[in-house]
């Protein structure tokens, strides 16, 4: 049933295998472990020390350092005997791509070492090769032949090694076999576990990362089943969002995948890859992992969630939850944003700004963005002024009893919903605790009802697995009515509630759970904002920060498109560009393409094989050179980085992908 976790309704770790990285434990219920990786040039000695050594403060345990090719393995030596002599004894582990022969150097230098086995051995060229059976089972004894000594180097050197699979570097033979799945991702792996096990090596971490946080969820699921169906056991797991980004979508997009598989149990370190400088993934992973090192995460003392007798979808494929559509809620429709108002003095045409809607006064007609809120939501307040036909107002039954009941609609507390006869025609929405113990009445009201809206939260101290469950209940029972994943923050900092929200609503979603989200926070209690440096006591841009939170959600798990998608590196020593700037300067010349996603790798090993569903790829290729990709085919080689942005925007024309933006006074097109 479940196979891939201890319990969906319990938050327990996964049992997982020990490995010791240098005098680091790693699995077995040990602490789940931070790292990041360096972005300096591995042969600047001191740039490399120095930058290892400023992430070390901040809180890694584990420092990556790229080893592309042979000197730069070799040099490791100098690296960690620096860090040794200023007293740093933090666990080395050197990054491998394409060059066995750096692996064997470095693995007898520095306490771990990285391979991935999409691009080790195998070589990639796009290729689709139809193998029989006899000539898969030759390509597996190459493997074989080139990957033993490797294992035998790290056996002898008490060496770790990570087996990293990611998702845009399976080799053509993997594609061949089992095409681009989260399934082809865990063979990958697999074949090279099979390998270590082979010669009685254990000291092993896997990982199976992906930019895409859905196929990197299913990925590390099935790849724990095979492992416990195979071996009656489980390697400790590296987690990760590949190229999640910079900035908040990159902090949503790496909080959803990872934070998806802790609420879980599952995960023994982390790495946060932001487009950013390494020392500023830390507090990220600080963040995250200290959701599951509070002791109130046990439930001790909370009601026990029932455990699932059987489990009505299937946890290793996305498959929407069927729901009946009421109004554009609900079946095939994208899901909703709400926009929580609540603590709102008053509601007046400026505030509806920073959820998407701006007005024109000359005009007389409103303007609606791309992420503008479907629903608001005023409790007890009504709004003064007329709202754009897009836009209705959800408020608290007693309050809706005095509207117009057209643009209004009413929201029930509970069991508040039972006990009145006044009910809208059109939409009712009725919030409801996941954690309440007696809901069965409710549920059996609501399912006869065309007009109902679940808007479901979570008093628990689990709120994502009491929210699961119900959601099991529901399907269980054939209840069809849409759901609004309802969550509120009261943490300190954006960092915190980026990864909140995105945690609780997003991993719901990735599994196919809700139609609808509903952010609420207290603007009042954020203290600071490490992402931007910000703060947002200013109502009105708590409201924006909360509209966008939601509609990047949603853009993450892939359930609502609402601008441009960014696939961008976190950098590293083979960056043959400044990322950063690299990346800012193309989203501002393109973040108004909705749906289009762009790549931005800094260099080949990230390159066509990372960036994996791209449909454009700005890859370096070269000291000053950019080659520009479509899909997976190259287009254009060995572009002046001078003038690479402007090219790639050629290319988006050629592809009939470009649209000129609008001015930047109009927000989208008018509507009255």
């Amino acid at each position: 049933m479940q196979q891939y976790c201890h319990s969906l309704t319990e938050y327990r770790r996964l049992k997982t295998l020990e490995v010791k990285i240098g005098d680091l434990l790693l699995g077995n219920f040990h602490p789940i472990r931070i790292q990041t990786m360096t972005t300096t040039d591995t042969m600047d000695t001191i740039a490399t020390v120095e930058q290892s050594i400023r992430c070390i403060e901040a809180g890694a345990e584990l420092v990556r350092i790229t080893a592309p090719s042979k000197k730069e393995a070799e040099n490791l030596l100098n690296i960690k005997n620096e860090l040794r002599r200023r007293g740093y004894n933090t666990p080395l582990v050197a990054d491998i791509h394409f060059t066995p022969n750096a692996a064997e150097i470095a693995a007898r230098i520095v306490e771990k070492v990285r391979v991935n086995p999409g691009n080790y051995i195998d070589k990639k060229k796009f290729e689709f090769i139809e193998y029989t059976d006899t000539e898969y089972n030759e390509e597996i004894d190459r493997i074989r032949e080139r990957f033993t000594p490797l294992v035998k180097i790290c056996k002898e050197y008490g060496t770790a090694m990570r087996i990293g699979t990611n998702h845009g570097s399976l080799s053509d033979r993997i594609m061949s076999r089992y095409g681009d799945t989260p399934m082809g991702m865990v063979e990958s792996a697999m074949e090279f576990l099979r390998v270590a096990r082979d010669e009685r090596y254990h000291n092993i971490i896997l990982s199976m990362k992906s930019s895409n946080p859905l196929v990197m969820v299913q990925a590390y699921r099935l790849l724990i089943r095979t492992m416990e169906d195979e071996f009656g056991a489980c390697y400790p797991l590296h987690l990760g969002v590949t190229e999640a980004g910079d900035g908040e979508d990159g902090r949503i997009k790496s909080a959803i995948g990872i934070g998806t598989l802790l609420e879980d149990g599952i995960g023994d370190t982390i790495r946060v890859s932001l487009t950013e400088d390494p020392e500023f993934e830390i507090p990220v992973c600080k963040d995250l992992v200290k959701r599951y090192e509070n002791e109130s995460r046990s439930a001790k003392t909370a009601p026990a969630i029932p455990p699932v007798d059987q489990l009505p979808y299937s946890p290793f494929e996305y498959r929407r939850r069927a729901t009946k559509a009421v109004a554009n809620i609900g079946d095939h429709h994208v899901p909703v944003v709400v926009a929580d108002f609540m603590q709102a003095a008053n509601v007046d045409r400026m505030d509806l700004k920073a959820v998407g809607y701006s007005y024109d006064a000359v005009s007389d007609k409103w303007n609606i963005g791309d992420a503008a809120a479907d629903y608001l939501y005023t409790g007890k307040k009504l709004v003064g002024f007329d709202l754009p036909g897009t836009l209705r107002v959800i408020c608290d039954h007693a309050a809706w009893m005095q509207t117009d009941r057209i643009h209004y609609l009413p929201l029930y507390q509970g069991k508040e919903y039972l006990e009145t006869t006044e009910r809208s025609s059109l939409m009712n929405f009725i919030s409801i605790d996941a954690a309440d113990s007696d809901l069965s009445g409710m549920l059996e009201a609501i399912r006869s009802d065309e007009t109902a809206v679940l808007c479901c939260w979570s008093s628990h101290p689990q709120p994502m697995l009491s929210v699961r469950r119900l959601m099991i209940e529901l399907m269980s029972k054939g209840i069809d009515c849409p759901l609004i994943l309802a969550v509120e923050s009261s943490d300190s900092t954006i960092d915190e509630q980026l990864i909140h929200f995105s945690t609780e609503a997003g991993s719901l979603f990735l599994e196919g759970m809700g139609d609808g989200i509903w952010l609420m926070n207290d603007p009042k209690k954020i203290v600071n904002n490490r992402v931007s440096g910000r703060t947002y006591l200013e109502t009105r841009n708590n409201h924006q920060f909360i509209n966008n939170t939601s509609f990047s959600i949603l853009q993450a798990t892939r359930t609502r498109i609402s601008k441009t998608e960014y696939i961008s590196c976190p950098s590293c020593g083979r960056t043959l560009f400044d990322l950063q700037e690299t990346t800012a300067r193309i989203r501002s010349v393109t973040h108004h393409l909705k749906g289009v996603k762009i790549a931005i790798m800094g260099c080949i090993v990230n390159g066509p094989g990372e960036m994996a569903d791209a449909d454009f790829g700005y890859v370096g290729s070269g000291p000053g050179k950019i080659t520009l990709y479509r899909g997976k085919e190259v287009v254009k080689r060995g572009v002046d980085s001078a003038i690479a942005v402007q090219e790639l925007i050629n290319l988006l024309k050629e592809s009939d992908a470009w649209i000129e933006p609008e001015p930047v006074v109009s927000e989208g097109r008018a509507i009255s």
